[in-house]
């Protein structure tokens, strides 16, 4: 199989070549990625949408995180990267719609199946309002399990340190062979999860970049 190639760049960020996921991650290079959160409007509330990572994912499996995201591939645009929306949830959308949020840069780390992996991004974040339900997104099983959704002050609160846990719901991924996960059948596609989270539970992104997200996606 073709690796996957990045553009990688220095401290500065200035392009200096490119190198492939596993280099990447595994050396730390700078290297550009697109998020969009989805916000979904309720009368006066907003639930804050987010995915469940694979567990076959390479960093932070299992984790709640970003509603679909993804990294720039060499030579692609941010808003070829727009692509993740489609290919993640099914969720096509001209990229002239999507909100820029934001642009941060963020060093995570973590270790995956005994391998140490440092990922250095700088992220392109976006916003949009979706009116869609939870259970009309079409989820790339390879890369998410679930798409979850919580009210926004109520996110928030869980990391601003005011609330140790919260309760969401949420709909699984469907197996290719007509079985979800968690042994759901293409005939519950629709079945609601719903599980009690704590922080600690979504990808360690910085509580201010949550915090900023969700500031902001109260606007949109």
């Amino acid at each position: 199989m073709t690796p996957e190639m990045f553009d990688i760049y220095d401290e500065d960020a200035n392009r200096i070549g490119t190198a492939s996921r596993e280099e990447v991650h595994t050396a730390g290079y700078w290297h550009q990625t697109f998020h969009c959160w989805l916000v979904r409007p309720e009368g006066e509330r907003r639930m804050v949408l987010f995915q469940l990572r694979s567990s076959s994912k390479d960093t932070f499996p299992d984790k709640f995180d970003i509603t679909a995201a993804g990294h720039l591939t060499a030579g692609e645009t941010i808003q070829g990267a727009s692509r993740e929306l489609q290919e993640e949830l099914g969720l096509c959308v001209p990229f002239d719609r999507l909100s820029l949020l934001f642009t941060v840069r963020t060093d995570e780390r973590g270790t995956v199946r005994g391998r140490t992996f440092i990922d250095r991004e700088i992220s392109h974040v976006f916003g949009y309002a979706s009116d869609w339900p939870l259970d009309a997104y079409t989820l790339q099983e390879e890369e998410v399990s679930g798409l979850y959704e919580a009210e926004l002050h109520e996110l928030a609160a869980l990391f601003e340190g005011t609330a140790d846990s919260l309760e969401v719901r949420g709909v699984l991924a469907q197996h290719k062979d007509g079985v979800g996960i968690g042994g759901l059948s293409q005939a519950n596609s629709g079945a609601v999860s719903v599980r009690t989270v704590a922080k600690e539970d979504f990808v360690p992104h910085p509580d201010d970049y949550y915090l900023r997200v969700f500031e902001l996606l109260a606007k949109i």
